[in-house]
Parts: structure tokens; sequence; C-alpha cells
């Protein structure tokens, strides 16, 4: 098995060092069992997960390597196939946490916190905002920065945007997957993550 491939590189974004120690610190277990050692890199890891067609692990790591701001993008993103493109089909809590990655300020961080506490249950955007109310590791702005958010809560809180958007384009579950992931990893390597599914890789285990 080609461990590294071109897929996974280049992908600056990411921070350097062994992906198991991330993954431990978070308490997070991988379900697909890998070969790569304790001591391999992001590129490594993924390049494994993606040959094995793993791609709920796969995208389960990519929303814990993505740096906030880039994970909450790609969480938006994800949201905008869920509702669609045009302004007035955005949920507050969209389009709060677009303006968080647009200017991650504390006044954009208070109004993604007011769009969580204002959603309602039928809001599937909702973990948009929530993923921008933990990025720092706090339970929130004002107060509630004094307080610990759940561990990995902004990772989870984005993933969970994802795998609903993959929910939600259950006839073309593999080829949307694929997207989800290239777009992921557009980002990762300085992008604006917008691509198509033309545009995607399309097929697992190639760069």
């Amino acid at each position: 098995m080609n461990l590294v491939n071109t897929r996974f590189q280049s992908m600056v974004k990411l921070p350097e060092g062994p992906v198991a120690k991330r993954l431990a610190e978070l308490n997070v277990t991988l379900k697909t069992p890998l070969v790569a050692p304790a001591s391999a890199p992001a590129e490594v890891v993924l390049a494994e997960l993606d040959e094995k067609g793993a791609l709920i692990d796969l995208l389960r790591l990519l929303s814990i390597l993505l740096p906030a701001r880039e994970r909450v993008w790609w969480a938006c993103l994800a949201a905008r196939d869920m509702v669609g493109a045009a302004p007035e089909s955005a949920t507050p809590s969209l389009l709060a946490a677009e303006a968080w990655v647009f200017r991650p300020s504390a006044e954009n961080r208070i109004a993604a916190q007011e769009a969580v506490d204002l959603a309602g249950p039928e809001d599937e955007t909702v973990n948009c905002a929530l993923s921008v109310v933990y990025s720092d590791g706090t339970l929130g702005p004002k107060a509630l920065a004094q307080y610990p958010a759940p561990l990995g809560a902004a990772t989870i809180t984005a993933f969970g945007v994802v795998v609903t958007a993959l929910g939600h384009h259950a006839d073309r579950y593999a080829e949307y997957g694929q997207l989800l992931i290239d777009r992921a990893v557009n980002i990762g390597r300085g992008g604006n993550g917008k691509l198509e599914v033309a545009e995607a890789a399309g097929t697992t285990g190639e760069g």
C-alpha cells in the first residue's frame, strides 16, 4: 500500500507532527485499524484512510486537523449544500458562522452565540455557529470564557454539519463524500474550498 499520495500533500494549514498525538489529546479513536506508525504525519494517515475507503474516519480526522477558521468554513460550505446558495435561504446560524470566518472578532463570536441561543430544533446549520462558539476551547464568549468547552467540541460540531450534509446527499453518497474531502484539502492548502463535483478527485486513493 502506498501510504503517501499526492492528494493530501502540501496541506500547509494542517499541524505538523504525529496525528496519533492529536487524536490522543482529544481522546478520539478512529474505527479503521491503521498500519501507519504512531509517528505518522497527517498526509500519511489521511492517505491510508483514503485508500481503505474509510470516508467517515477521514472526514472526522479532517475536522480535527483543520484549524478553527478553516474548519468552520468547511462546515459552512457543507451547510450551504443543504440550504442553498441564495442569500434568503441562509439561517442566522450559518450567516453568523460565515461572518466570523471572514472576520474572527469577539463581536462576531458573540453574534454566533446569540444565533445558537435563538436557533430552533429544525436548524441543521446550528453546529456551524457552535463550532465558532467553541473555537478557542472555551464554552463561549463573555462570562462563558472562564469555562472549558467539552473536549473537542469545536471539531465535533463541524464534523456534525459535514455528516448531516452527507446524509442529505445519500443519492450520490460516494461522489459527494469525495467532494467534501477535496474541499477540505483545498482549504488545507490555503484555498477557499469552493469546489463543485466536477472539480473533485472523485476516486478514492488517487492523487
